[in-house]
């Protein structure tokens, strides 16, 4: 036991590191800047810029956790629990839109609803000889749409998963007792769910706060901010870090409200339903509604996934986006530009698929180990482990870059200008993903069967390998793959962090929206779904099931 106290030292003294050491710099500089105490956060709190992003903020969060709610929880429960057609199809887009870059669905709605070139509007105003547009993205509305569209996968994720859980004996037996069908839905079926209503709310919530793609793209060019455009525009010359600093404690403190909240809500709400597996989740039929009810599902669908990806898929081999798609306008230019003739491209994809095998390499074995020290409870304190680790997720990517910003700028350990910047950022934004994974194929390795092992012998290094590894071994794969999944979509840290030598994908694509490269944003950012899905079809393979983890 003597022994094994280093390595608890060590690894909570490297957690500590990753976490402490830049929100300590973070409050530090926020309390001591010109003038002193709290004169940051007076001079912050006193831009009215700042709190008109505040405002927009808080407006944008509350309505894209109303429509994410209004939008997940219905198919969720259609697919868990109704006869509708196309499930497995309806889960494929779901995955699709889960793992879709907020940024880069922001972009294709530029071009899809644009006020003046988009193609919907376009088409409007051919079809109704209307002179305004339909739709306008740059605007508040248009900001919660597109913030929806990639955020609504959360709650469909946590409510589906829960109503699997839930077999239909209860329900049955209140029909049998004279229930209605509404009156059961609202008496038995929603109870058991609520905490996971709940939940999914908040962690809507939570994605539409530290957002930075979608806001940069949409409100910066109709002229507002969120709170976290404000705090990059500090850092726009002349740099004001202690503004920053002091702007980001009300997005850290929000955070760390809503994710104790959510703790709250799902402790004190414990529903259970006795039967595990042998209970029967029988399906709803939805008789006439059966297919327009799948209608509206690929209508959802359709604006996450088929509307953008096809628009991105037009821009990619057009001279010109806004026009039809001719053999005249058809063009490969896009390519050649984006992969060989755009200096930072080629630089930007190696960064970002060495951050990602380094970041996923270190984060899954980094996790697998905590999960495992944890489980087995083998050194003293470990139940200290799971907090250290998952503390991250209070601080929004935004919030943990300006605090490495000013953490590694200075003495002793000068980081900025390097890939291990981003390294360590991207390793503690993702390592609480990587844990809970982890957590949980560890739980599900019996310990009896480790214990077997050694009774028979076999020391605890033989046991660990030719027992425990084999069947953790998909959920390791997992773990490596939910993090390099992370790292390829991550802009919210990167945005800060980079220069220029340490751009990675998603800040390349920020630059040519600067510069107006359409064609090339589209090529890049088909790339970027491209590696995304590719990891993803491996990871099935390897698993066997649904990343989603809905059953049939």
């Amino acid at each position: 036991m003597d022994r094994s106290l280093p390595v608890w030292v060590v690894t909570a003294l490297l957690l500590a590191l990753l976490m402490l050491l830049p929100l300590g710099w973070l409050v530090a500089l926020s309390v001591s800047g010109e003038g002193g105490g709290l004169a940051s956060y007076r001079a912050a709190l006193s831009d009215p810029h700042l709190r008109k992003a505040l405002w927009n903020t808080l407006v944008l969060a509350f309505w894209v956790g109303i429509f994410s709610l209004a939008v997940g929880a219905p198919m969720a429960w259609l697919t868990a629990r109704s006869d509708l057609p196309g499930k497995r199809a309806v889960r494929a887009l779901m995955l699709a839109s889960f793992v879709t870059p907020p940024f880069l669905g922001a972009f294709a709605w530029v071009m899809l609803a644009g006020p003046n070139a988009g193609l919907l509007n376009k088409f409007w105003r051919d079809v109704t000889g209307a002179e305004g547009p339909l739709i306008d993205i740059f605007t508040m509305p248009g900001l919660i749409f597109a913030t929806t569209l990639y955020t609504f996968p959360y709650v469909f994720i946590m409510i589906a998963n829960t109503l699997e859980l839930i077999a239909s004996d209860l329900e049955e037996a209140a029909s049998i007792l004279g229930a209605r069908r509404l009156t059961v839905a609202l008496t038995v079926t929603l109870p058991m769910v609520a905490p996971a209503i709940a939940s999914g709310f908040i962690l809507a919530v939570l994605q539409a706060l530290a957002l930075f793609g979608s806001p940069a793209i949409l409100a910066m060019p109709a002229g507002f901010h969120t709170i976290t455009t404000q705090i990059w525009s500090y850092f726009q010359y002349p740099p004001k870090i202690e503004l920053a600093a002091a702007a980001s404690m009300p997005l850290l403190v929000a955070t760390g409200l809503l994710l104790y909240l959510q703790k709250r809500v799902l402790g004190r709400r414990g529903y259970a339903s006795v039967g595990g597996k042998s209970g029967q989740r029988r399906t709803i039929p939805l008789g006439a509604l059966r297919w327009p009810a799948f209608v509206v599902c690929l209508a959802v669908m359709a604006c996450s996934i088929f509307l953008p990806y096809g628009v991105l898929a037009k821009a990619a081999l057009s001279r010109a986006w806004a026009q039809p798609l001719t053999w005249d306008n058809f063009t490969l230019n896009n390519v050649w530009f984006t992969f060989w003739q755009y200096s930072a491209t080629k630089d930007a994809i190696v960064n970002t698929l060495e951050l990602g095998i380094m970041t996923a390499t270190v984060g899954a074995l980094l996790a697998a180990l905590l999960a495992y020290t944890v489980n087995r409870k083998l050194v003293p304190g470990s139940q200290f482990l799971p907090f250290l680790v998952l503390a991250p997720v209070v601080i929004p990517g935004v919030v943990l870059a300006v605090g490495l910003f000013i953490a590694y700028t200075r003495p002793p350990l000068i980081l900025y200008g390097t890939l291990w910047i981003m390294f360590a950022a991207f390793v503690t934004k993702e390592l609480p993903i990587g844990y809970s994974q982890s957590d949980a194929t560890f739980r599900g390795v019996h310990v009896e069967l480790e214990e077997a092992g050694r009774i028979l012998g076999a020391g605890r290094l033989r046991v660990l390998r030719e027992i425990t590894a084999p069947l953790a071994r998909s959920g390791i794969i997992a773990t490596w793959c939910f993090v390099f999944i992370g790292v390829i979509r991550e802009l919210s840290a990167s945005i800060i962090l980079f220069t220029p030598n340490t751009k990675v994908m998603s800040v390349v694509i920020m630059d040519l929206k600067e510069e107006g490269q359409f064609g090339a944003i589209a090529v890049l950012g088909l790339f970027m779904l491209l590696m995304t899905f590719a990891t993803v079809a491996l990871m099935q393979q390897l698993l066997g099931r649904d990343v989603l983890g809905v059953r049939e």
